[in-house]
């Protein structure tokens, strides 16, 4: 039996599971951190005099320090150094050798993490970075897969898949007991993620009116915020990186329950033919919504309307290809590529860079997703106001000068460098809030799901790569920030140059799209858009 519930109702159960995406896609930042250590020294303990000494004594013969007084990480002496006992300044040009009897972690802040774990420090440092990029091209790969299968074979049977290999994979990668089998693990939990992202938001788009899409838009995009600061409190009050990973992913089995009660796409099943079904939905809805139901008349225009899409259907099947072969698609494919990119590795250069404002990493994090909240509510106003273009152009925009000023504040000023800081990630998502429904409504229904799953593999590109940009330090303190400064300005040029879409209907077919004055509003809708915009003043 098939429940159909309000559109509201259909937008809170499709927003809910997102809630998970911010605790897996931002996860690194904890599971991942790196607690202060230092060698083993305990093959120093030959029963001598070093039994007698105190900790602290014990690591000043042991362990040479850095600049700022605090011991090495990586390094230890070849023998104990006693004399530094009575003068530890002469200590520069004592023979030193690598860790030979692994690390001692200080645990104060974590129980566990993939470092403590498996010992990722010193030349193997990078293999921490390394699991968010693993992940990343998960989700990357995903954003391919699901595009194709999402127009394939609908929205929610694909968002079904995308839920339960999220959860078997997500779970699974919590007992990994190698690195090797963890970065796997994460890299299928992350194919699997890709699904809930697409799908839910396309779904969400294509069962509103034209006047609420901006609203669905930015309601979707706050259910990420509000999951991007439980995780600040998940990992302040878990500090096992398992316990963790089980704990983010556990609310997946609500959005398994509830899938039953999410509706196929009628926009999807129309111009695949499946005219019935979408005639059971739009009048279970309109039922739902106290409307009347479909007309004979609407019905049969909805069923000559769905076989012209057919017909259509049968000459073309459409593919990522399509994306290209036509003269505006591949311009449109083009420049939304570039954008995403953009949005992409700026938001996730921001994020992953919870350090050095000199309060701690649990804080930073949930006043960045704080932040989140009131520039989506700016967004929301203005995107109905100026519109799409503007909004997407002025967020990355203005992103870019905030992380331009902080190139030029001194880092003794960290609190200053803070609060554009926190200003500069609010304007990144605020652009991410943008991109998502920007998107949705430029791409036709025909390839909807395949554009964004062209345009969801770009941004996880640019997400990918944001951790080796950070890396990017060790050659120059300010490279990093000079590039992703860079990117966001040119994307938010690039982003001008695309079309505007306030008030302007869905885009159905590729032909609306290369012959745009079709797609006017000021033009005659289709039914099943009649049918849709009927109910705009009662529930969005």
């Amino acid at each position: 039996m098939v429940l159909v519930l309000s559109k509201s109702a259909i937008i809170i159960l499709l927003c809910t599971p997102r809630i998970v995406l911010p605790c897996h896609f931002l996860l690194n930042n904890f599971i991942a951190a790196v607690p202060p250590h230092h060698c083993d020294i305990s093959t120093f303990d030959d029963g001598g005099p070093f039994r007698n000494l105190t900790h602290e004594q014990r690591l000043t013969i042991s362990i040479p320090v850095r600049g700022d007084g605090n011991p090495k990480s990586c390094e230890i002496f070849a023998e104990p150094q006693y004399q530094l006992l009575s003068n530890s300044s002469n200590s520069a040009d004592l023979p030193t050798v690598q860790c030979q009897s692994g690390w001692v972690y200080y645990n104060s802040t974590f129980t566990s993490t993939l470092t403590t774990e498996w010992d990722l420090v010193c030349d193997r440092k990078s293999l921490t970075k390394a699991t968010g990029t693993i992940f990343f091209f998960g989700v990357m790969i995903g954003a391919i897969a699901f595009g194709f299968l999402c127009d394939k074979y609908g929205r929610k049977n694909t968002l079904l898949a995308s839920y339960i290999m999220a959860i078997i994979f997500g779970f699974s990668s919590a007992f990994a007991n190698s690195y090797a089998l963890f970065a796997v693990l994460r890299f299928l939990t992350g194919f699997g993620l890709t699904g809930i992202t697409t799908n839910s938001l396309v779904l969400s788009i294509e069962w509103v009116d034209t006047s609420h899409r901006s609203f669905i838009g930015v309601i979707g995009s706050l259910s990420w915020s509000l999951g991007n600061m439980l995780l600040a409190g998940f990992a302040f009050l878990v500090n096992d990186w398992r316990t963790l990973i089980m704990t983010v992913t556990a609310p997946l089995g609500f959005a398994v329950l509830t899938w039953w009660w999410i509706p196929e796409s009628a926009r999807w099943l129309l111009v695949n033919g499946k005219v019935e079904k979408a005639q059971f939905y739009l009048d279970k809805c309109a039922k739902f919504n106290k409307k009347q139901n479909l007309s004979t008349k609407l019905k049969l225009e909805l069923q000559t309307l769905s076989n012209i899409e057919m017909m259509d259907k049968m000459d073309k099947n459409y593919t990522y290809l399509d994306l290209l072969k036509t003269p505006k698609m591949r311009q449109l494919t083009l420049l939304t590529g570039i954008v995403w990119y953009g949005v992409a590795s700026t938001y996730y250069g921001i994020s992953l860079n919870i350090s050095g404002f000199g309060l701690n990493m649990y804080l930073t994090h949930f006043i960045y997703a704080a932040i989140e909240v009131p520039a989506k509510l700016m967004i929301y106003c203005l995107l109905n106001i100026i519109g799409r273009r503007k909004c997407q152009a002025g967020t990355l925009l203005l992103t870019g000068i905030c992380i331009a000023i902080n190139i030029f504040v001194p880092q003794g000023l960290w609190h200053v460098r803070a609060i554009v800081a926190i200003l500069g990630k609010g304007l990144s998502e605020a652009s991410f809030t943008t991109v998502f429904l920007y998107t949705t409504e430029l791409y036709p229904t025909v390839i909807r799901q395949n554009g964004l799953g062209y345009t969801s593999f770009m941004s996880r590109l640019g997400v990918s790569v944001a951790p080796l940009i950070l890396l990017l330090e060790d050659v120059w303190t300010l490279l990093p920030q000079i590039i992703i400064c860079s990117v966001a300005i040119v994307a938010g040029l690039v982003s001008l140059l695309l079309p505007e879409t306030q008030n302007v209907r869905l885009p159905e077919k590729i032909d609306d799209i290369e012959n745009p004055r079709a797609n006017d509003t000021s033009h005659s809708m289709k039914s099943s858009d009649i049918f849709l915009e009927s109910k705009t003043t009662t529930d969005p």
